[in-house]
């Protein structure tokens, strides 16, 4: 099932990630735009990615079950954890944030899926095996002009497995859609 959000929705959540990022930088109290019932009440994976003035990765954190927490919660802690607990990045800077674009890709349902059924663009993987895991979003794919393979094999690296790993039987390929949205 995809999920939709309203203009304002998205509006709401985009908000809030970057409130919350400023707040803690400016070291005040967030001030919150009213979310809706729907963002109270859905509890959902969502993943917060941040990127700098040049459109460069700089960082990006989600989870993928939304633990019970409200979508509108969980945005501004994937949002505090994207800049600063990415190990990939240094915290972000007080001086970085207004140059930060924000992106929130909110996650559907995982399922089970072979690899005949990923469709590059339209869904992301969550590759597992043993206790390795690997997600890339579906954008992923697009951005870097990835085909199906590709995708896969770049999963299974995420994940700290060979790269053909996708091809064996005891490797668990997930699949899901997002809706994504930015500043």
């Amino acid at each position: 099932m995809d999920l939709e959000l309203s203009a304002a929705e998205k509006k709401i959540l985009l908000h809030s990630a970057r409130e919350t990022l400023e707040a803690k930088l400016d070291g005040r109290e967030a001030v919150y735009l009213e979310p809706t019932a729907f963002l109270l009440d859905c509890s959902c994976g969502v993943f917060v990615t941040l990127r700098g003035g040049r459109g460069d990765l700089r960082g990006c954190i989600g989870n993928l079950t939304g633990r019970g927490k409200a979508l509108c919660e969980l945005v501004k802690e994937m949002a505090l954890a994207s800049a600063f607990e990415d190990p990939r990045f240094p915290p972000l800077r007080k001086d970085e944030v207004k140059r930060v674009s924000i992106e929130i890709s909110v996650l559907s349902e995982f399922e089970e899926a072979g690899a005949a059924d990923v469709i590059p663009g339209k869904h992301g993987i969550l590759i597992r095996r043993s206790y390795h895991s690997g997600l890339l979003l579906p954008q992923v794919a697009t951005e870097q002009g990835w085909g199906r393979e590709q995708f896969l094999s770049h999963g299974c690296l995420k994940a700290g497995l060979p790269p053909e790993s996708w091809r064996q039987g005891d490797t668990q390929i997930s699949i899901f859609t997002a809706l994504v949205f930015h500043e």
